[in-house]
């Protein structure tokens, strides 16, 4: 799921599908946005917070839930959570709808830029996994500050023209015979949390910062490279800069799914990273029925199943998932429950913990560049 520390996840994506040969109307229909959506008339608008490329610009979801609705969706985009939060908290009552990482979503709460949600507003509610639905990172002195969207991992991802079988452990990192063919991101609490988990701690809350500086210093002979975001990954494991790499689910599946790349994705025996991002309605929205509408709509399987023909994250959605085709070979793995069972997922850390670990990447990248 740090600097940027959208576990996720789901990097900026700079290639999307659209969707050809459908009506606008058609898209709705199939969509089946109609039946829970009444049109608005104090606002036309819906203003969306998110990664940019993250789902909700999806451009035709928004050409279906304009002609359901009547609302057009206006973005802005952030590229971190800490500057999720600044955009907030400097703009007040200008968004409708924000996408929040889990481990993200109380630090929201606690500063009061996000407002409790009407789960009775929501009626793919009932739909969602329990699980995430009702996590308590989502809620507040028992009021929804979040409504669970979509979850996935950040676990290993490999070349399959290099292994021909899978690996199984995150010792694989550390692979003497990987000598600069391995490559991770360059994010603080994403390096501190597998290296915590290739130490047998709780990633969130590690006890021993120097057993984790030492397991990260010992990468140093395999690092080949640093990424920053989908894009330049796929850039670079296609020029073969790398053959492993610490990598995002949902981006792995699309690397080899709609990039035909030669990507094999694992969960390591001793765990990997889980998170599951939310969408939440900003303080003093402007058009807050209209937010209710649109993540309705973003958690429903009408539009997972056509945002699914590009390789998003899990949905949080149990319908959804269900509801793919048996060829889709994501769906096989994010309903494994062995691999769901070694995640470790993403908690709240203080404001302390995270300097922490920010201060052991910062002193492990000083002598990588040794």
């Amino acid at each position: 799921m740090t600097g940027k520390t959208n576990y996720r996840r789901f990097a900026p994506v700079t290639r999307r599908r659209f969707v050809a040969g459908a009506s606008t109307l058609g898209l709705a229909a199939g969509l089946g946005v109609g039946p829970f959506i009444r049109r608005a008339s104090a606002n036309t608008e819906v203003k969306v917070l998110n990664w940019q490329g993250y789902g909700t610009d999806e451009p035709w979801a928004l050409e279906a839930f304009k002609a359901a609705t009547g609302l057009d969706v206006v973005h802005d985009y952030y590229n971190s959570e800490s500057e999720m939060i600044t955009k907030l908290q400097t703009n007040p009552g200008t968004y409708d709808v924000i996408v929040t990482n889990s481990a993200w979503n109380g630090r929201a709460s606690e500063l009061g830029v996000i407002q409790p949600i009407d789960s009775s507003l929501i009626s793919n509610f009932a739909d969602l996994n329990p699980s995430f639905r009702d996590s308590a990172v989502l809620s507040a002195d028992g009021k929804l500050y979040g409504v669970s969207w979509v979850w996935g991992m950040t676990a290993i991802a490999y070349s399959t023209d290099v292994f021909k079988e899978a690996p199984t452990s995150v010792e694989i990192l550390w692979d003497p015979s990987l000598a600069k063919r391995v490559c991770v991101r360059d994010d603080a609490i994403e390096a501190v949390s597998f290296a915590a988990i290739a130490t047998g701690q709780d990633m969130n809350h590690p006890a021993d910062h120097d057993k984790i500086k030492e397991k990260l210093l010992a990468l140093k002979p395999n690092l080949a490279t640093m990424w920053s975001s989908e894009d330049d990954w796929n850039k670079q494991f296609q020029a073969k800069a790398f053959d492993v790499s610490i990598y995002w689910s949902g981006s792995a599946f699309r690397s080899k799914n709609t990039f035909n790349l030669p990507v094999g994705y694992f969960v390591p025996t001793e765990g990997a990273i889980g998170w599951f991002d939310g969408l939440a309605i900003g303080t003093d929205a402007p058009n807050a029925e209209g937010a209710h509408k649109f993540i309705d709509y973003m958690v429903s399987q009408e539009f997972y199943s056509k945002w699914a023909e590009v390789g998003p994250p899990a949905s949080a959605n149990n319908k959804a998932m269900e509801g793919l085709p048996d060829s889709d070979p994501s769906k096989a793995f994010y309903l494994d429950q062995e691999n769901v069972k070694r995640l470790q997922f993403m908690a709240p850390l203080s404001d302390k913990e995270r300097q922490d670990f920010s201060d052991i990447w910062a002193e492990v990248k000083t002598e990588f560049a040794k």
